[in-house]
C-alpha cells in the first residue's frame, strides 16, 4: 500500500473525465408489454389472489387504453429528448419534495478510516480534518483538469460522468413550490470555478479561500492552521445563531425565511452567495461517537445548527478525529461520494494518517466569518426549524454492523454473486423477521445511458420468498434449500440485468404517470390500485436497498415508509458491513434487531451453500 500510486490510479493523461458523454446511447422506452409483464410478476408476492386477479384486469385494461396512449407519448418524447426522465427525475423525485431534507433525502456514512491510521483519538480533529479536506480537493483539483479517469461497467462500456459536475460547488436553493438546483463547478476548459469552502463551527460559518493563486489546493499544514483559528475562535465565543438550521425545516418555509433574510442587508445576499458557490462545506463537530454506529446516526440526524443540508457534500469531523459525510441526493447518487471518498480512503491509508508534503506554511487571510444580520422573525424561524428537524431526528434508528465469517472471496470461490447473496439475506431475514415478503428496492445503475442514473430493481421475487420458506421450514433438505437458492439468484441475477438496461417497470410507470398528471387526465386505475402501492410503488416499498460496492466507503439512508427499513451494504474480501436504519414511531420495527437477523441468515445461507458444495463448515 505504502508504494501504492493513487493519483495513477484514479487518473488518467490520455482520456478526459467527460468525453465519452456525449457520444452515450439515449435513454431507451422499454416495451409497454414487458414493463406490465415486470409490474404484475412484482405484485404477485405480496397480495392475495383475489386481489391480483383484480390488478390483472386494471393492468390489462390499462395496456388497451389510456396507458397505450401514454406509452406513444412517451416514446415521442424520448425521440425529441436523450433523456426522456432526467428533467422529471430531478423535479419530481427531489426538487417538488416539501418535507427537510434531511434526514429524508440525504445520504451520510462514516468515514472508513477509523480501522486503521485513524482510531477515535481526542485533539486530533483539526488536524485530520485538514488532511482529508486536502484529499478531498486533490480530487476535485483533479475533477477540474478532467483527469478522474470515466468510469466503466463490468463489460468494459463506458459509463456517464455527468453526476460528477455536482458533487462540488453544487447547492439546492430552496423554493415555495419547486426547489432548484445550483452548480457553480467548471472544469478548467470552461472557465473559472469557486475557490472557497465554508466551515461549520459552533453556529458560526466561515468563509475561506483553500486554492492558491497556481490552482492547487493549501497543502494540509496550511489548512490545518486555518481550521485551528476557526475552533479558537469558536471556543472563545459564544454557540453561533445557528443560521444553518434552517435548512433543516420544511423546504417552503426556509425559502420564505431566506427571502426575508435576502431582504434584510446585502451582506446576507453574499454570504448565502459564498455558502451556495463554496466547493464543499466542512463541519467541526463537537460530538465524539464511540462506533460506526453513532458516527452515521450523527452524521445523518445531528445537529441542524451546525448543518447546511442544501450543499452536495458535507465533510463532518467529531471532536475524537473520527469523520463522516452528509450529502444532498439531489445531485448525484452515492456512487459518486464513495469514489472521492475512497481515493482520500487510500491516500490516508499510503500516508499513514500522517502529511508527507511540504511542511512550508505560507501566510494567509484568515478565514472570515459570515456575519449574518438577523431579526425576531428569523431568530424564532431558526427555533422553529430546530424544533421541526428534531422530531424528526429524534426519531431515526440507525445500525451499522460487520459481518466477518466471510465475504466477497468465499461467494466468488462459489461462482456467486455477491450482490445477489446479500439480498437473497435481506428477503430471507425479513420474512424469517416479519412473517411476509416485503417489495424490496435495490438501486439498478443506467449510466451506461446519456445522463442517467437508477432505475429500480424489484428484488422481492417468487423464488426469492420461496427460499426464505424453505430456509424456514426444518422438513426441507440442504440440496432443495440450495437449489432453491439458485433459482432465486438466477432470477434476481436476470432482472438486475433487465434494470441496467432501463427494463425495469418503475421509471417506465412513472414517465407514464406524469404524462397524464401534466395533461390533467384522471389518474389511471393501476395507480391507484392499492396492489401498485403494496409493490411498492409511488415510494411505498418497505425494504430501500442498495449495494454501495466493494470498498471499506459506505453509508445509508432512512427508511421511504414508517414500517419500512433502509439497508445498505458493502462487501469486502472477507467482511459484510450493513447499515439499517428504522423509525423509532414504528412498534414493529427495529433496526438493531433487524441487522442482527440479516447476519444471522447470512451464517445459515453460508452453512447451506458449503454443506451443499462439500465444503467444510463455516
Amino acid at each position: 500500500m505504502e508504494n501504492l500510486d493513487v493519483d495513477a490510479l484514479f487518473t488518467s493523461d490520455s482520456e478526459k473525465t467527460f468525453q465519452y458523454d456525449s457520444s452515450l446511447p439515449s435513454l431507451p422506452v422499454p416495451s409497454l408489454q414487458h414493463t406490465l409483464d415486470r409490474y404484475l410478476d412484482s405484485v404477485r408476492p405480496h397480495v392475495t389472489d383475489a386481489e391480483f386477479r383484480q390488478t390483472e384486469f386494471l393492468v390489462q385494461q390499462f395496456a388497451s387504453g389510456v396507458g397505450k396512449d401514454l406509452h406513444k407519448q412517451l416514446v415521442e418524447r424520448a425521440n425529441k429528448h436523450r433523456n426522456w426522465l432526467e428533467q422529471w427525475w430531478f423535479d419530481y423525485a427531489y426538487l417538488d419534495f416539501r418535507l427537510p431534507i434531511d434526514p429524508y433525502i440525504n445520504f451520510a456514512g462514516p468515514g472508513p478510516y477509523m480501522h486503521h491510521f485513524l482510531p477515535p483519538r481526542p485533539g486530533t480533529q483539526v488536524e485530520r480534518a485538514a488532511l482529508l479536506t486536502h484529499f478531498c480537493l486533490r480530487f476535485w483539483s483533479h475533477l477540474r483538469k478532467e483527469r478522474v479517469k470515466a468510469d466503466k461497467d463490468s463489460r468494459g462500456q463506458h459509463l456517464t460522468m455527468d453526476q460528477f459536475r455536482r458533487l462540488f460547488s453544487t447547492c439546492r436553493i430552496p423554493a415555495v413550490q419547486r426547489d432548484h438546483l445550483a452548480t457553480y463547478f467548471k472544469t478548467e476548459s470552461e472557465g473559472k470555478a469557486p475557490t472557497n469552502i465554508v466551515v461549520l463551527c459552533g453556529g458560526r460559518i466561515f468563509n475561506m479561500t483553500v486554492i492558491d493563486d497556481s490552482g492547487e489546493p493549501l497543502t494540509a499544514l496550511e489548512l490545518q492552521a486555518q481550521f485551528q483559528r476557526v475552533r479558537d475562535h469558536c471556543d472563545r465565543e459564544p454557540e453561533g445563531p445557528g443560521i444553518g438550521a434552517l435548512t433543516g425545516d420544511n423546504r417552503t418555509s426556509w425559502a420564505q425565511i431566506r427571502s426575508r433574510l435576502q431582504a434584510l442587508h446585502p451582506d446576507n445576499y453574499h454570504n448565502l452567495d459564498a455558502i451556495q458557490r463554496s466547493i464543499m462545506c466542512v463541519v467541526l463537530d463537537d460530538s465524539s461517537p464511540k462506533d460506526e454506529t453513532e458516527m452515521c446516526q450523527i452524521a445523518l440526524a445531528g445537529d441542524s445548527r451546525n448543518r447546511w443540508f442544501d450543499k452536495s457534500l458535507t465533510m463532518i469531523y467529531y471532536k475524537n478525529g473520527l469523520a463522516a459525510s452528509n450529502c444532498d441526493h439531489t445531485p448525484m447518487d452515492a456512487m459518486v461520494l464513495v469514489v472521492c471518498v475512497y481515493y482520500c480512503h487510500l491516500q490516508v491509508t499510503k500516508c499513514k494518517g500522517n502529511w508527507q508534503g511540504s511542511q512550508e506554511v505560507r501566510s494567509l487571510d484568515p478565514p472570515r466569518e459570515l456575519v449574518f444580520i438577523i431579526d425576531d422573525v428569523i431568530t424564532s424561524g431558526i427555533s422553529n426549524a430546530i424544533q421541526v428537524y428534531s422530531m424528526i431526528a429524534n426519531n431515526l434508528q440507525c445500525c451499522c454492523m460487520t459481518f466477518t465469517l466471510y465475504g466477497k472471496k468465499f461467494l466468488r470461490s462459489l461462482k456467486l454473486h455477491p450482490d445477489t447473496h446479500v439480498q437473497i439475506a435481506l428477503q430471507y431475514a425479513y420474512i424469517k423477521r416479519h412473517g411476509r415478503p416485503a417489495p424490496t428496492y435495490q438501486t439498478a445503475t443506467t449510466r451506461k445511458f446519456y445522463n442517467a442514473r437508477t432505475e429500480t430493481h424489484r428484488s422481492c421475487t417468487l423464488e426469492s420468498v420461496q427460499f426464505a420458506r424453505a430456509m424456514l421450514d426444518k422438513s426441507v433438505g440442504v440440496e432443495t434449500k440450495a437449489a432453491l437458492y439458485r433459482q432465486a439468484a438466477a432470477r434476481h441475477n436476470q432482472l438486475m440485468a433487465e434494470a441496467t438496461e432501463n427494463q425495469g417497470c418503475d421509471r417506465h410507470m412513472f414517465g407514464m404517470q406524469i404524462l397524464a398528471m401534466e395533461q390533467g387526465l384522471p389518474m389511471p386505475l393501476v395507480y391507484t390500485d392499492p396492489s401498485y402501492t403494496k409493490s411498492g410503488g409511488g415510494g411505498n416499498f418497505v425494504l430501500s436497498t442498495s449495494f454501495v460496492g466493494y470498498t471499506p466507503v459506505y453509508g445509508g439512508v432512512v427508511p421511504m415508509v414508517e414500517h419500512g427499513y433502509g439497508s445498505f451494504y458493502i462487501i469486502e474480501p472477507t467482511l459484510i458491513t450493513t447499515f439499517v436504519s428504522a423509525w423509532k414511531s414504528c412498534s414493529e420495527t427495529d433496526a438493531v434487531e433487524f441487522n442482527r437477523t440479516v447476519h444471522e441468515c447470512l451464517v445459515e445461507m453460508g452453512e447451506v451453500l458449503k454443506a451443499s458444495a462439500g465444503v467444510a463448515r463455516l
